[in-house]
């Protein structure tokens, strides 16, 4: 009998070596690295039980390929559509992650219920009787949704065979365990052996397979950060558990782009699509507050207006205090620091609490102009006006710099009734007498506040 062959992995983020370690190389771990016995047989599980055509491979040159327009499948998501670049790529392996808890398997219960075709629901968590109870709460018709409740890969392939669906969903990855593989379900090497015949049988079958990857509190059981380049698609599902709305990101897309965002509503009903954001990243107040402003800002192709609010006071200890919450601590610390040089506001002695409403983060520098206008708003104790927007980033010299697609910011502010947007004066191109809000055009950061305030 041979000699089984063993390695150690890293349980956090997956890295070989042929001993065992006390700090993991790769991701700087401590007593991760567990032993588990290596796969050694070649036949994979799916090849035994699917039908298909034996075929050899052979190298084409690239002007030989023929190429053809990518066909899509429609969810009946918009807001899914939209973030995997337009909807489903028959034969792509898509992952979604997130926090336990999170929504991650009510969305795509709610996607497989919603759905024309054959879809084959596939659940290692939880029983038929509690997916039935989380169906009832949700408005979808389910005639084509197939449940089925199961851990080992090779009867989860029988049923596929005998079903024939239409598009897989795996809930949840970690959960599965391959006879292949003699470590337990949840390891790093269950993960990749289950990841792998599932990604083979859908690149040769052309059915699209969502799997559902778990990240745990501590960060011990092997998630999706293995998997990422394993799989077409990486999407992201996140959220404050305390709070109804979540965002979809894309992190990798084989098949678009990564910049793209979807806005959820965690309802009683299940998930509800939110088609303008702006609904939730406004608040509605009673009268005019100091220390708001809101930045017309892009997320991918949606452009999104949302609240910045800020509150300054005198520090209360030696060292002031800086905070924020949605936006990068260092660049408010050089927008403040900007202010002070070129403004004259004494910043030094003031502690400043920056948040960004609706719990969603911002990377666009078009901010910078709102972010700055919040902040002396508290500092001065004078409100902006809550029909005026921003949309500019601010350079080091105080200087309002221009930002890229300005027209679809000033229509998004014109569609939700703004008064006014101010912007940089070096935006070339702009004809702004076609928009019916006043475009306001400044080049220094002095000049706004001059106009804003008096």
């Amino acid at each position: 009998m041979a000699k089984k062959k063993t390695a150690f992995f890293c349980q956090n983020c997956g890295s070989q070596s042929p001993k065992w370690l006390g700090k993991c190389p790769a991701c700087g771990e401590w007593n991760t690295y567990v032993e588990e016995v290596l796969q050694t047989e070649p036949t994979p599980e799916w090849a035994a039980t699917a039908n298909k055509d034996k075929r050899a491979t052979r190298p084409v040159l690239l002007k030989e390929i023929k190429g053809t327009e990518l066909l899509r499948l429609p969810s009946g998501d918009a807001e899914l559509d939209r973030v995997l670049g337009g909807g489903i790529v028959p034969g792509s392996l898509v992952l979604i992650g997130g926090e336990p808890g999170i929504g991650k398997s009510t969305l795509m219960l709610q996607v497989a219920m919603e759905l024309n075709y054959k879809v084959l629901y596939v659940s290692g968590e939880e029983s038929e009787q509690q997916i039935k109870m989380r169906a009832d709460r949700m408005t979808g018709a389910g005639q084509q949704c197939y449940i089925l409740n199961e851990t080992s890969l090779s009867a989860i392939f029988r049923q596929i065979n005998e079903i024939n669906p239409d598009m897989l969903v795996i809930d949840s990855i970690q959960t599965l365990h391959s006879d292949l593989a003699e470590s337990s379900p949840g390891s790093v090497s269950q993960v990749r052996q289950c990841t792998g015949e599932i990604l083979k049988f859908a690149k040769e079958t052309h059915i699209p397979v969502f799997i559902i990857g778990h990240i745990t509190k501590d960060g011990m059981i092997a998630g999706p950060k293995i998997l990422e380049h394993m799989v077409d698609t990486v999407i992201q599902f996140e959220g404050d558990r305390h709070l109804s709305y979540r965002l979809l990101r894309t992190t990798k897309n084989r098949f678009g782009s990564t910049s793209e965002l979807g806005i959820y509503e965690m309802t009683s009903y299940g998930l509800r699509q939110v088609s303008n954001p702006s609904e939730i990243l406004i608040s509605q107040r009673e009268g005019e507050l100091s220390g708001i402003s809101i930045a017309a800002t892009l997320e991918g192709n949606r452009t999104l207006l949302i609240e910045v609010q800020s509150l300054v006071s005198t520090a209360a200890y030696g060292t002031a205090q800086r905070s924020s919450t949605g936006f990068d601590g260092r660049r408010l610390n050089m927008l403040l620091a900007v202010l002070e040089k070129r403004t004259g506001f004494r910043m030094g002695n003031q502690d400043v609490f920056l948040n960004i409403a609706g719990g969603i983060r911002i990377d666009d520098p078009a901010a910078d102009l709102a972010v700055c206008a919040s902040v002396i708003s508290s500092h001065q104790e004078i409100p902006v006006h809550e029909k005026i927007c921003f949309a500019a980033e601010v350079g080091l010299g105080g200087e309002i710099r221009a930002v890229n697609r300005i027209e679809n910011r000033i229509t998004e502010a014109e569609k939700l009734g703004f008064d006014a947007i101010y912007i940089s004066q070096f935006n070339k191109g702009l004809d702004s007498g076609k928009y019916k809000i006043k475009v306001r055009k400044f080049g220094r950061l002095d000049e706004v506040f001059s106009d804003l305030m008096g």
